[in-house]
């Protein structure tokens, strides 16, 4: 499936779906507005290296997104910072996008100088990051008992490194 991730200061005509699909996936059920997650995502409009939303999209057609935020976990506030609010549409899922985003989002951490990155889910989220190379420290963290990843910019330069010619 061909597509682009771009962020989404360069593709604001993005932005009502990122925020819309962000508010359905996590924040509806719980009462909290569109409103407050359309102003939480502006932050990733800012000319700041953190936050930022990563876009993908074939043309104008959105696929998915992916965040990168200072803190995804409240109760792991000392961890910084996480690839967050994953996101693709069911018609492109299993085709390569979630994949893409997250890997984007994370060599953009390590492109910023940033040693790790981190990363919670659901556990029947967890073989997914396992195979994209996340490894997994912690289970059953919070109240939605999430388990915590890392990724490290040294394992990937490690592996580059590695890499036959």
């Amino acid at each position: 499936m061909p597509f682009t991730i771009s962020d989404l200061r360069q593709c604001p005509e993005f932005f009502d779906i990122v925020a819309e699909r962000i508010w359905q996936a996590w924040w509806r059920a719980d009462g909290h507005p569109l409103d407050y997650i359309s102003g939480r995502l502006r932050e990733n409009m800012n000319a700041t290296p953190i936050p930022f939303a990563l876009v993908a999209h074939d043309g104008k057609s959105f696929l998915g997104t992916a965040s990168v935020i200072a803190s995804d976990l409240p109760e792991r506030p000392q961890l910084t910072p996480w690839v967050a609010a994953v996101w693709v549409e069911p018609q492109a899922r299993r085709r390569g996008a979630g994949a893409a985003l997250v890997d984007r989002a994370a060599q953009a951490c390590f492109a910023l100088g940033i040693d790790r990155a981190y990363l919670c889910a659901r556990r029947e989220r967890a073989d997914f990051y396992r195979r994209l190379g996340w490894t997994r420290i912690e289970r059953g963290v919070g109240p939605f008992q999430l388990d915590v990843f890392i990724r490290d910019a040294e394992s990937e330069a490690d592996q580059f490194s590695r890499s036959p010619p």
